[in-house]
């Protein structure tokens, strides 16, 4: 595979605030509207799913759109419906739900790693389908993105983040066993795109050796898909303040002030 060229990185900031931008429109009309947004993030790992998800999210209001990265299921989830942990984070009328991996997880790690059955693995390539025509029938506006990175780029990143202490715990060995099952998680990812391409649900395959443009074409095909208008917000001003009324503040001695670690700093 030809070397992608990255991105210059001023290009890729004035586009990226333009698109938060439009993204904060969305999320105003999504709020007024009463819809609901499903988006998915699925890849490989250091594919880039996380940092593009923080920039999706970046300027969002929290109350609306809201991220949603499960951990391991409990033994009592593992004793239900494999879809149910998942339908309770569906969002409601006027919000948005992003999910950093979700109920692929089966297609996935839990196929290639052994978590689940093969019964269980043909069980969700059949219910799979289903469950997300009923979403969508139902009003739910869903998207699914997989993030695809080469090897080469795969390995690149992971020793990246093995000599940054600030990334380390990124790295799991669930993570490193991907490089040594690199064809089997190929095969579970084809064999999924297989039964769940659906046309209700398309999946968008976005190229992330180049994460500054898998990026930007994430977000931008993201709100093409969504048909936002520009919503009017009523025009607001500052209030005056009102003259004092003869409160006094309490002695600041009697509060436990945070230490000024600013001012050792120095200019």
């Amino acid at each position: 595979m030809a070397k992608v060229e990255r991105l210059k990185k001023s290009v890729y900031e004035t586009e990226l605030f333009r698109l938060q931008a439009e993204l904060v429109r969305m999320q105003e009309w999504v709020r007024r509207e009463g819809e609901r947004v499903v988006v998915v993030f699925e890849g490989r790992d250091a594919a880039g799913k996380g940092s593009t998800i923080k920039r999706v999210t970046q300027y969002l209001n929290p109350r609306v759109a809201r991220i949603v990265a499960l951990p391991m299921p409990t033994e009592r989830q593992r004793t239900q419906w494999y879809f149910q942990r998942y339908v309770e984070h569906l969002p409601a009328g006027g919000e948005i739900v992003l999910f950093d991996r979700s109920w692929y997880n089966r297609a996935g790690v839990e196929r290639v790693l052994g978590y689940c059955t093969p019964e269980e693995h043909q069980r969700f390539l059949r219910q799979c389908p289903i469950f997300e025509r009923m979403l969508v029938e139902d009003g739910i506006r869903l998207h699914k993105y997989w993030f695809s990175v080469s090897d080469t780029e795969q390995q690149r990143r992971f020793e990246s983040r093995m000599t940054d202490p600030m990334r380390r715990w990124k790295l799991s060995p669930t993570d490193l066993e991907s490089i040594s099952r690199w064809e089997d998680y190929s095969r579970a990812k084809d064999e999924m795109l297989v039964h769940t391409d659906i046309h209700e649900a398309r999946w968008n395959v976005v190229e992330s050796d180049d994460k500054r443009r898998s990026r930007i074409n994430m977000i931008a095909h993201l709100l093409s898909q969504v048909p936002y208008v520009e919503v009017e917000h009523p025009r607001m001003t500052l209030p005056e303040r009102p003259a004092p009324r003869g409160y006094v503040r309490a002695d600041r001695s009697l509060q436990h002030t945070v230490p000024d670690h600013a001012a050792t700093l120095g200019t």
